[in-house]
C-alpha cells in the first residue's frame, strides 16, 4: 500500500471540522468534486462543490443537532482514506433519535489527488462501505440500517 501522510492529514483536518459542525469548509475539495451518497435510493451522483453543498444542505435540514465523530482513519492506498464515522441527530419529521441506540455508524471514502479530495462517497451503511472497498464483512462492524429523518 503506497501511503500518503499528507492525505491522511487533510482528511482529518476535515473530519475535525465535521466534528465541530462546521460542514460548510470546503476548501479542502476539487472545484469539479464528485460528491455520491452510495447506497441512498435515487440519489444521484453530484459533481461540483456546488451541487455538494446542495446534498449536504438537503441532508442536514432534515435533522436537528446533527453531528459525527470519526471512529477510525484506514488509508486505503495513496489515493483513497476511508473514514469510519457514527453519526447522531433527531430527524425533524420523524423525532427518531438516532443518538439514543449509541449513533448510526456511517462511512465515506475520500478520494485525493494532489492535496485535494477529488471524489467523496458517502455511505449510512458502514458495512457496505467497507465490502466496496474490499475490506470485507470480517474487518468491521455496522448496522447497515439508513437513518430515518
Amino acid at each position: 500500500m503506497a501511503e500518503n501522510p499528507d492525505n491522511l492529514r487533510l482528511v482529518h483536518s476535515i473530519l475535525a471540522k465535521w466534528e465541530r459542525g462546521n460542514f460548510a469548509w470546503v476548501e479542502w475539495a476539487h472545484p469539479l468534486i464528485e460528491y455520491d451518497i452510495a447506497d441512498e435510493p435515487g440519489s444521484e451522483v453530484g459533481w461540483g462543490v456546488a451541487a455538494m453543498g446542495r446534498k449536504w444542505r438537503d441532508f442536514l435540514t432534515a435533522w436537528d443537532d446533527y453531528h459525527v465523530a470519526a471512529d477510525e482513519y484506514r488509508e486505503l492506498d495513496g489515493e483513497r482514506v476511508l473514514v469510519g464515522l457514527t453519526a447522531r441527530g433527531r430527524g425533524k419529521a420523524s423525532g427518531v433519535d438516532i443518538g439514543a441506540t449509541g449513533g448510526r455508524r456511517s462511512a465515506s471514502v475520500f478520494h485525493l489527488r494532489r492535496g485535494k479530495v477529488t471524489r467523496l462517497v458517502s455511505y449510512f451503511d458502514r458495512n457496505r462501505a467497507f465490502d466496496d472497498v474490499g475490506i470485507g464483512a470480517a474487518c468491521h462492524a455496522g448496522d447497515g440500517q439508513r437513518p430515518a429523518v
